[in-house]
This record gives C-alpha cells, sequence and structure tokens, in this order.
C-alpha cells in the first residue's frame, strides 16, 4: 500500500499525539483533596465490585481499540491510498493496457475525423494505458503514458494530418500490411507481456492484390502479441477484420455506425488479463480507500451500539 498524501497523516499523527498528552496530563480535580473512605480493601473485594470493574476495563478496551480503527481508516482514506484491495479493480487494473488506434482511413473522411476527436477528448482521463496512433504509412504517435502529448497529437492530425501521405509507385497499403503495422508497434509484439494490449482500426476493410503481409500472417502476429482486435468499419470489409474481432474477443462495428457509440462500446469491452507477470505501472495507480473506508464506518457503528449492548 501506498497514500497520494503523506501530508495527511503526520498531521493526523501529530494530533493524536496532543491529544493523548492532554489526556494524559494532570487536571484540576486530580489535585483536590480526597476523603478516606473506611473498609476499602472489603469493598473492592465483593464479587458484584469485582464484575463491574472488569465490564468498565473491557468496555473502555473495546472502546479505545474502535476509536483506533476509526481514526486509522478516516486518515488512510483521507491520505488518498494505492494498492488496496477495491471492488472492480482487481481485474482491470492489476495489469495495465496498451492501445493502438490503427487509421486505416483519410483523417478527411467523417467517421476518422471523429474518431481522432474521440481519443482527443478522452485520453487526458486515462490511468496507467499507454496509448500510440498508426496510419498506413507512419507512426504518428508511438505508445506513451503522456496523456495530455497524446490527446494533443491526436487533435493536431485530426485538424491538419500532419504530413501528407507517402506515395508509391508499385504499391497501395492494404488491410493487412495497415495491421501488421499497427501490431508491430507494441512492445516486443512477437510474444505475450505483462500487459493487455488492443487495436482499435478504424477505416475500410478491401485488400489490394499485392499485400505485404497475407491473412495467415496477420492472424499469427495478433495471435503471437495477445491483441484484441477492434474495428470500425467506414466501408466494406473483405472478412478479416470480422474474423479477427471474432477470434481476439474484439467487437466489429459495420459501416454508418455513430462513431462515437461504437468507440464506447470497445471501451466497455477491454481485453481480459494476460497470464504473463511483470512489474505493474505505478505512474498513475488507481486509489483504492474503499476498505479503509468499511473499517471506519463499521468502527463508528460499533461504538454507537456498544454502550446499547453493554446495559442490556
Amino acid at each position: 500500500m501506498d497514500v497520494t498524501w503523506w501530508w495527511v497523516v503526520i498531521v493526523a499523527c501529530a494530533a493524536l499525539a496532543v491529544v493523548i498528552v492532554a489526556a494524559l496530563g494532570p487536571r484540576a480535580e486530580n489535585t483536590r483533596r480526597l476523603r478516606p473512605l473506611a473498609n476499602v480493601d472489603r469493598l473492592t473485594k465483593l464479587p458484584a465490585y469485582v464484575r463491574a470493574m472488569r465490564r468498565r476495563t473491557l468496555l473502555t478496551v473495546a472502546m479505545l481499540a474502535l476509536l483506533a480503527v476509526a481514526f486509522g481508516g478516516a486518515v488512510v482514506s483521507a491520505a488518498r491510498p494505492t494498492g488496496l484491495p477495491g471492488p472492480a479493480r482487481d481485474t482491470a487494473a492489476a495489469q495495465p493496457e496498451d492501445i493502438m488506434v490503427c487509421a486505416g482511413a483519410p483523417t478527411d473522411e467523417a467517421p476518422m475525423a471523429a474518431a481522432l476527436r474521440y481519443f482527443a477528448a478522452r485520453v487526458p482521463g486515462y490511468d496507467t494505458q499507454r496509448i500510440g496512433l498508426t496510419v498506413p504509412d507512419r507512426r504518428v504517435i508511438p505508445l506513451t503514458r503522456d496523456h495530455q502529448y497524446a490527446a494533443t497529437r491526436f487533435a493536431d492530425y485530426g485538424r491538419t494530418a500532419a504530413t501528407p501521405p507517402v506515395r508509391y509507385s508499385d504499391y497501395s497499403p492494404t488491410v493487412e500490411d495497415v495491421l501488421a503495422l499497427c501490431i508491430t508497434g507494441f512492445p516486443s509484439f512477437d510474444r505475450i507481456e505483462p500487459q493487455r494490449r488492443s487495436v482499435i482500426y478504424i477505416g475500410g476493410g478491401q485488400s489490394s492484390q499485392r499485400p505485404l503481409f497475407d491473412v495467415a500472417a496477420v492472424r499469427e502476429l495478433a495471435a503471437a502479441a495477445g491483441v484484441q482486435v477492434n474495428a470500425v468499419m467506414t466501408d466494406s470489409d473483405s472478412g478479416l477484420l470480422e474474423r479477427l474481432a471474432s477470434e481476439t474477443g474484439g467487437r466489429y462495428v459495420a459501416p454508418n455506425s455513430n462513431v462515437d457509440a461504437s468507440l464506447e462500446s470497445i471501451r466497455d469491452n477491454p481485453p481480459p488479463p494476460t497470464a504473463a507477470v511483470g512489474p505493474a505501472a505505478r505512474s498513475a495507480a488507481p486509489e483504492t480507500p474503499e476498505l479503509p473506508i468499511v473499517l471506519a464506518l463499521f468502527a463508528v457503528g460499533a461504538l454507537l451500539t456498544l454502550p446499547l449492548v453493554v446495559r442490556r
């Protein structure tokens, strides 16, 4: 476990120390003269007195323990803890995710422009995810966790397509080649790594007669890298993308669909955690205050009900 705001813990501990010193210090009522009482030894040995003192001691210890739990839970939750168990985080946040946006359509097409605007708006809110952007002839954004930089590049590329496309005399990019270029943008793409990986392809699915990568090679690349393939189509598909999406657990969206809704559906279906084990990303670990909050509330509830239980 780690906390984001250590100063909260320091201030709380200092305040607790001041309260303890003040409570244990001399008080005015302790300095008054007490009257002697006859037969004290006999009175303190009476069974009723012994039971009352034992009950009072147990009640005091229990209340002090509950107060300590409530104080500790409140302080830890206020300090913004990370790394504790939390609902819906054990699988989703245990492994970071790498997302490669794969642009198979020109940026002046409405669906592609809408997709770039979508990521420009959403990327600043990401946590441990790395994101990249690949177009048919270059890697516009290598995988990065610098979300502000990535958002700026998505917005800029959506407006101006920063550099003109590369023209070839005897070759035109195909969907197989674009997918292969996107998959090879993941570090160590030839094996499964301790990061979940997804490709989000936006574009058409028709192939030319002379691809550099055939369908089998692309499927082998996706399987070796453990990539989830998703596709938002802008025109008809030869069938490759639909098959890849089905085989890898991704989503396939037919042409003429709402781009924002399609991408939301894809992001709501992230890849499952991989079996590979490695260091977790810590740059923006999610906060997990649930456990200390529950403990603090339980302790406060027990403090409120304890006197009622003791009286019975």
